[in-house]
């Protein structure tokens, strides 16, 4: 059965039960998360909870939980070239959500899907810099991803992010946050929100944070409530050690595990 058939029954079958119906759909770009967690499987958990169906293009499969990151096994950016051109060939793509892309390759797969594809709503959301600041990517690879920001609607940094991608130092307060945002915005975006309340806890004084939306006609200052959440994401293990033996054909390990900083 045609993937768009499966759609529509599903939608008639949400629909006769009474459940909210939207015709929409989204495709996220990111890692897997086995906890649950972030990555791929929180994004469709969002997209549910806004009545969008989701789809999936997998970059890395990883081995979480709670108590930390196992490991890390990157998909062949060919594969990922191959996941792209079946969901955007048989699908009506109406939103794109980058997350984890953890190779230049990667990078250049999902780059070049947009230039073929054209989606209407792009959001970036870069997955570059460890809990700890630790880089995740050759300094080639955030070129790569500077040139991916020119083709998107929107990127969301958080401070250590942001300032990876502009080779300068963090962000110490809303003024340069919305420099660096602005900055940023030079090199084609349409928007910028560039998230404070990552690491820096001056910014966070009082148990909230506080995020910029930077466009070019102005900025809007979002606060929300900082949280600190139990479950460890995809970067705060991200290593490069060799791959180790029995490692499934095609695929490349690219972190031990690491222990998760205390809460």
């Amino acid at each position: 059965m045609a993937a768009t058939a499966r759609i529509g029954i599903a939608l008639r079958q949400r629909s006769e039960s009474g459940a909210q119906v939207s015709s929409a759909i989204a495709v996220t770009i990111a890692g897997s998360d086995s906890s649950g967690g972030a990555g791929i499987e929180a994004d469709l958990k969002t997209f549910s909870a806004l009545s969008v169906y989701g789809a999936a293009v997998i970059t890395a499969l990883t081995a979480q939980n709670t108590k930390g990151v196992f490991g890390i096994l990157d998909v062949p950016a060919e594969f990922i070239a191959a996941q792209i051109a079946a969901v955007f060939t048989d699908l009506e793509i109406g939103a794109v959500k980058i997350g984890m892309l953890g190779s230049a390759g990667a990078i250049d797969s999902v780059a070049a899907a947009l230039d073929r594809y054209r989606p209407h709503h792009v959001v970036l959301d870069p997955v570059m810099v460890a809990t700890s600041g630790e880089r995740l990517l050759d300094a080639d690879a955030v070129g790569r991803l500077r040139e991916l920001i020119s083709r998107v609607h929107m990127v969301m940094p958080n401070l250590p992010e942001a300032a990876a991608l502009l080779d300068a130092p963090q962000a110490r307060d809303e003024k340069e946050m919305r420099a660096q945002a602005e900055t940023l915005l030079k090199l084609g975006v349409g928007a910028v929100l560039i998230k404070g309340g990552h690491v820096n806890d001056d910014l966070a004084a009082g148990g909230e944070s506080v995020d910029l939306l930077v466009e070019a006609g102005g900025c809007v200052r979002l606060l929300r409530r900082a949280l600190r959440p139990k479950t460890p994401t995809v970067p705060a293990a991200r290593l490069l050690p060799p791959s180790p033996p029995g490692s499934p054909k095609g695929l490349h390990s690219r972190s031990r595990r690491r222990k998760p900083k205390p809460t």
